[in-house]
């Protein structure tokens, strides 16, 4: 496997050949690439909390042969109008995602979240259940269980005042360079982090500040029902192995694909698709072969 290390973000024809175009419905801002062969389900990218849709840029250009994928910029973030009212949680997310995927016609899909981004398809999974075919977790933010009648978890909080103190672009700066896991040798990759870091804006950070403290991740994975696949890098300081492999433990067996419910990835950090875009295109695009054929095997009969 090629570990690329791709941090361009401008769309169009990258170096892999594959096109990656933004769009727009609902107020939510998005990118596409590639289609599903034989009418294969769409890979549906959910970025993290200091991101958006153009971290998943480069793996989408690797994946554009193999499979179709759509990005979004989540409510807040990006060109996407942010959730309305105080403290949204993960299926307030999940709810304007559903509105996203119907007006598009987007049925049978693959989840694909990226830290923050595995709260909402994790929540998806559950509310949804019909439409998901499948459900990747990488680098994943476990939530806090916090409600908002509770103080806010310190770190929680930390980032909210820091974003407040130093603005987006000197906050980027200062946080920036921990989601990569050698930011020395991999300059174009920290340099594109630290870019979408500084694009954040208020309120869609806050609200996402307030899904992230009151997100149960190993619940709503616990309640899932269709297989499901934890990606962590092994150099992740934000979201360690070992968190991982907690997520990774509340899935039941029989959504176990492969023998594996977790993929560690060598020398990666956590800003994993855009540290080692090929290598995760890849463990995705094996998962949902595993997935598709496991679904079209015969009754015994």
């Amino acid at each position: 496997m090629t570990n690329a290390t791709n941090g361009t973000e401008t769309t169009g024809t990258a170096a892999s050949g594959g096109t990656v175009t933004p769009g727009q419905v609902q107020g939510v801002s998005f990118l596409r690439a590639g289609d599903s062969p034989d009418g294969g389900p769409t890979l549906v990218l959910l970025h993290g909390i200091g991101s958006d849709a153009q971290s998943f840029a480069p793996a989408m250009s690797v994946l554009a042969g193999r499979a179709a994928t759509l990005a979004w910029d989540a409510p807040g973030y990006g060109g996407s109008d942010p959730l309305e009212g105080d403290w949204p949680d993960a299926s307030a997310y999940a709810r304007r995602l559903d509105g996203v995927l119907a007006a598009l016609g987007l049925d049978r899909i693959v989840l694909v979240g990226h830290s923050l981004g595995c709260l909402v398809a994790a929540r998806y999974a559950t509310l949804y259940a019909e439409k998901v075919a499948g459900l990747v977790l990488c680098s994943p933010a476990a939530g806090y269980r916090s409600g908002p009648d509770q103080p806010m978890p310190p770190s929680v909080q930390a980032r909210l005042d820091d974003l407040k103190r130093l603005g987006p672009v000197a906050f980027a700066a200062a946080r920036a360079k921990r989601l990569v896991s050698d930011p020395v040798a991999l300059t174009e990759v920290a340099s594109a982090v630290e870019r979408a870091m500084a694009r954040v804006r208020m309120p869609g950070y806050e609200h996402a500040t307030q899904m992230l403290a009151g997100g149960d991740l190993e619940g709503d994975v616990a309640k899932a029902t269709c297989p499901t696949l934890v990606l962590c890098g092994s150099r992740d300081v934000v979201t360690p192995p070992d968190q991982a492999k907690a997520i990774a433990d509340v899935i039941s067996a029989d959504r176990v694909i492969d023998g594996h419910a977790l993929r560690l990835v060598e020398g990666a950090g956590h800003a994993l698709p855009q540290e080692r875009p090929a290598e995760f295109a890849d463990l995705v695009e094996d998962f949902v072969g595993c997935v598709a054929s496991v679904v079209q095997e015969p009754m015994s009969p």
